[in-house]
Parts: structure tokens; C-alpha cells; sequence
């Protein structure tokens, strides 16, 4: 008896002590268990029939939505995405398309590639693909373009509202990470860097010695619109200018397996080639682990926009049935101490969005020669392109592709044969306006949110009577001040309208080589390269 005892207690005291340290793990037991019987209660017992792989689906999103957008569930054809995309290489159609209204929109046909080859443009809208309607497919209809090398499927889509039918034949898709470079003025290397695929620092290096053959004694690093890929190539591309053994980035986690420090593995190719890199606030993740880690070193003169504030780590967990769960395991930290993240997912206002941190709140840091630089999300550049800027009336205009509709409208009622005979013209913006009028364009400020709360808020106090026409006429000022900023960043969005345009008519190349003598980016950057004692000034050498 005694002994029956002593085992008892013991096993309590291994028991309080095991749930001492994990006292979480019986509440997710408790909640996994509640979530099996609740599944399979309402799966026997649903008035209709359910689906219970599109539940199971809902179930995992919304676990998830919590959490920041990157930590996601992966199916197995999106894990075999995922993999395309880092190789760079991929069976399909040589498109970058959008899923919406239940269609597959063309948002660009690569040159020479089976879409482009097919005739299809910006614009065209998939109807039926083979002998499926993507509006009666109920999965991703994205997969019906994949198939094997050679083969040829029927394609039906509607242009500016005529249906019109083609045939796609598929071929082996090579994505260069390194899609353009070029010499301008005869000295100043210009070399695009668009993805960091396993390519990345291979095409870079490869393109900077090109260019040096041919003359150029200082370089052009363009990193806009590039949203990040591997870590891995990140570090091999700032190696290039950076020695051997410099830290690159580290990771800071609560998990310590996770903090992790990352330092260049090679011998670089130039240390001393003068260097400016463009950002925008679409340059995310690898594209700020590079410019970052060059404006600390004071490698290079960062010329630009904000970057995005991506600087959240994930890694994927293999699950069952080749699943996987893509996780935020850490933060990326430049090598100044910088945190590259820009909203604070686990720290909502009472609307539930994530926290960006005020300016006033930013922590200084310094670069090696002593400079100052801040943190509070993304990369901020030496020099600042107001242009170049994103606006929240030009976010909301990207978010509901109102400048890539306007674009496809006016594609089809204006040709130009040459890309210097191209003009966006005052006309033409106001247009634009036009347009965007006839569409019904609405956005909503954080404003015009945080007065409506508080009008909502007014009720509880009997004020909301008081406070109306005060508030009537509050959202009207807004209102028209909202359409003071299309005049007010014209410039800003302009940009983007004839970027669209001008890819539309010659191609994303074609866009590169207009770039260079009509983008306010790349002419600051020549600048600053062509006055070297501005260069060593900003750099504080």
C-alpha cells in the first residue's frame, strides 16, 4: 500500500512539475479535442451536406488570420509553388496573372513567352480555359494554365468586352533574377535586380563584371519593386561589395535556436565601385536585408523611397500529407541593431490593424562612420524621392487596380509604334480623373475611420444628435480633400500610370530603357555618382 502510494504521489509530482513549465500544452489538448467533437458533430448532423476539406480549410484561416499574413498553410500544389518560384524555372505561360470577379485577368504577357506568343495582353480576362469556365471551377483556377512542356490548350477571354478564343502552347519558363543592365553615359553600370531566386547573386555578379569590361567605374543597383526571396542570395549579393566575415543580418526570436547570425562566406567582387541602390516601398524583405546592410556600412548611398518593412522570418514545417505550415519564427535586424519590420501584428488598435510605429517614437542607431539612421520599419534612403513615395490615395488606386484598368482603357485607344514618340501628356491625367469618376472610385482615410468611430462612440453618451452636422460636415471637407490629392500627387501617380503604359506598348524592357532618361530615381542616382565629393559626404567619409 505504501508503495502504491509513493508511485502516486511521485507521478503527481512528475505531473504538476511537467505542468508547471507546459501548462499550455492541456489547453491546446483541451481545445483540439473540442474542435474534433464539434467537426465531427456538425458533419453528421448539418441539416445539408458539408464539405468538410473547404471547413477544415476556413478552420486553418482563421486560426491563422490572427497572426501576421505570412505565417500560412500551405497545400501541396502551393508547396510545390513555393519551390518553382525560388528555382526560378517553371512549366506555364510566361504571365503574371490576378485571380478576381471570377476570372483570370492578364496583369503582364512576358516577351517571346507562350502567352505573349498567344496573343494575349495586360488586360484580357480568361474566361474558359480548355473545356472548364473558371467561373464554375471552384479551386485555384491558376493550375488549369500548368501542364507539361508542349502542350497546347484552348483558351477563351474577353477583350474590352468582346469574347475571343486562342491556343497556348505551354513551355519551360527560365525567370532571369537579373532581367535587365546596361551602361549609361559610358561610365555609370545600371543593372535591375528583380527577385532573389537561386539566380540572384550569380546574374548580379556576372552582369557588374560585364559592365566593368565595358567601361563602368560606378554602379546603379535598382531593388524596386523587388520583394525579397531567399536569405541565402540576399547575403551573396551584399557580399559582393562587402569583405569576407562582415554581419549582413541577424534574427532575434524568443525560441533561441531561432537568433542566428549571418555573415558574407566569400570574398567579394568590388569594395571600392562607387554604389547607389534605388528602394520604394514595394522593395521588401532580402531587397532591405541588402540595401540595408550597405547604407550601415556606408557601402552605398541609398536613393529612393521607404522601403516596404518587411523584416519578419518564416520557415516551413513539413506537415502530413505534404503540407507544410510556412511560420514567422523571428525578426531580421540590420547590422546597426535596425529591426526591419514596419507593423506590429501582435500589438492591434482597436480596429484590430497592426500598429505602425510613430516617427517620434524611431530609435537612432549609427553606421560605421558614424552616421545616423533610424529604425521604425523598412529602409529609410540617404536621399529622398518625394515621387517615388507611396501616398495613401496611391495605395488605395494599386489595391483596387484602378491605374492598370485605366491603362488597359487607354492601351486601346492610343498607339504608339516608338517608344520615343510615348507621351503622358496634362490631358491625359486629367482623363485619368475622369475616369476614375465614372468608375465610382471611393477609398477611405484612417481619418475618416477614427471619426467614425468616435460619431459611433458619441451614441453612448446621448452626443451623436449634438455631433451630427458637425460631423456631416467634417466628412464632406475630407471628402473634398481627398480629391485635392489627385492633384496634389500627380506626380506620384503618374509615375505608376506610365510605367503600366509603357510596358503595355513595349514591353517590361521597354520600361527599363525608358527609365533611364525619364525616372527621377535613376537621375539622383547619376548625379551623386557623377560628384564624388557629394558621394563621400552623404557616406560621411
Amino acid at each position: 500500500m505504501k508503495k502504491r502510494i509513493l508511485i502516486s504521489v511521485t507521478a503527481v509530482l512528475i505531473l504538476f512539475t511537467t505542468v508547471s513549465f507546459k501548462s499550455d500544452f492541456f489547453e491546446i489538448a483541451k481545445q483540439i479535442e473540442i474542435f474534433t467533437t464539434l467537426f465531427k458533430e456538425l458533419n453528421m448532423n448539418y441539416v445539408d451536406e458539408v464539405n468538410p476539406a473547404e471547413l477544415m480549410d476556413s478552420a486553418i484561416e482563421g486560426m491563422l488570420a490572427d497572426l501576421d499574413p505570412y505565417t500560412k498553410y500551405w497545400t501541396e500544389q502551393e508547396v510545390e509553388d513555393a519551390r518553382i518560384s525560388n528555382s526560378g524555372e517553371y512549366t506555364g505561360i510566361g504571365a503574371s496573372v490576378l485571380t478576381r470577379n471570377k476570372t483570370i485577368t492578364i496583369l503582364e504577357a512576358y516577351k517571346d513567352y507562350p502567352a505573349d506568343k498567344a496573343g494575349l495582353q495586360a488586360g484580357d480576362e480568361l474566361i474558359k480555359i480548355g473545356d472548364i469556365n473558371i467561373a464554375d471551377f471552384e479551386e485555384d483556377a491558376g493550375d488549369l494554365l500548368q501542364g507539361a512542356p508542349g502542350t497546347s490548350i484552348p483558351i477563351t477571354y474577353k477583350r474590352q468586352g468582346k469574347l475571343q478564343t486562342t491556343s497556348l502552347t505551354r513551355e519551360e519558363i527560365d525567370i532571369n533574377a537579373v532581367p535587365y543592365y546596361t551602361l549609361i553615359d559610358g561610365k555609370i553600370g545600371y543593372v535591375v535586380l528583380s527577385k532573389f531566386n537561386k539566380k540572384a547573386s550569380s546574374e548580379t555578379a556576372a552582369a557588374i563584371k560585364d559592365l566593368k569590361e565595358q567601361g563602368a567605374t560606378s554602379l546603379i543597383l535598382d531593388l524596386r519593386g523587388n520583394p525579397g526571396g531567399l536569405l541565402t542570395e540576399a547575403i551573396n549579393v551584399s557580399n559582393l561589395f562587402l569583405p569576407k566575415g562582415k554581419l549582413i543580418t541577424n534574427t532575434k526570436s524568443v525560441i533561441e535556436k531561432y537568433n542566428q547570425e549571418y555573415y558574407t562566406p566569400k570574398e567579394p567582387l568590388d569594395t571600392e565601385i562607387p554604389v547607389a541602390v534605388l528602394i520604394n516601398g514595394r522593395s521588401a524583405s532580402a531587397s532591405e536585408i541588402v540595401s540595408g546592410s550597405l547604407q550601415d556600412y556606408d557601402r552605398a548611398v541609398v536613393v529612393g523611397a521607404r522601403s516596404f518593412g518587411k523584416g519578419l522570418v518564416q520557415r516551413p514545417k513539413e506537415l502530413t500529407y505534404g503540407t507544410q505550415l510556412k511560420i514567422t519564427i523571428s525578426r531580421y535586424y540590420t547590422p546597426s541593431g535596425r529591426c526591419i519590420q514596419a507593423l506590429d501584428y501582435w500589438n492591434r488598435d482597436d480596429n484590430g490593424n497592426a500598429i505602425r510605429t510613430n516617427a517620434e517614437d524611431y530609435n537612432e542607431f549609427k553606421t560605421s562612420t558614424g552616421r545616423k539612421v533610424y529604425d521604425g520599419g523598412g529602409i529609410l534612403p540617404d536621399i529622398q524621392i518625394e515621387s517615388a513615395g507611396m501616398s495613401a490615395i496611391t495605395e488605395a488606386l494599386l489595391r483596387d487596380q484602378a491605374i492598370f484598368d485605366f491603362a488597359t482603357d487607354y492601351f486601346y485607344k492610343h498607339k504608339y509604334n516608338d517608344i520615343s514618340d510615348f507621351k503622358f501628356t496634362n490631358a491625359d491625367y486629367t482623363a485619368f480623373k475622369t475616369y476614375l469618376d465614372k468608375q465610382g472610385f471611393e477609398y477611405q482615410t484612417q481619418t475618416e475611420k477614427d471619426l467614425e468611430e468616435v460619431y459611433l462612440d458619441a451614441s453612448k453618451d446621448n452626443l451623436q444628435d449634438d455631433i451630427s452636422s458637425e460631423y456631416a460636415n467634417l466628412m464632406r471637407t475630407i471628402d473634398v480633400a481627398k480629391k485635392e490629392q489627385l492633384n496634389r500627387k500627380e506626380r506620384e501617380i503618374s509615375k505608376l500610370i506610365i510605367d503600366e503604359l509603357v510596358k503595355r506598348y513595349f514591353y517590361r524592357e521597354g520600361l527599363y530603357k525608358y527609365q533611364l532618361s525619364h525616372n527621377e530615381e535613376i537621375e539622383e542616382a547619376k548625379k551623386v555618382l557623377q560628384d564624388p565629393q557629394r558621394y563621400a559626404k552623404i557616406l560621411n567619409r
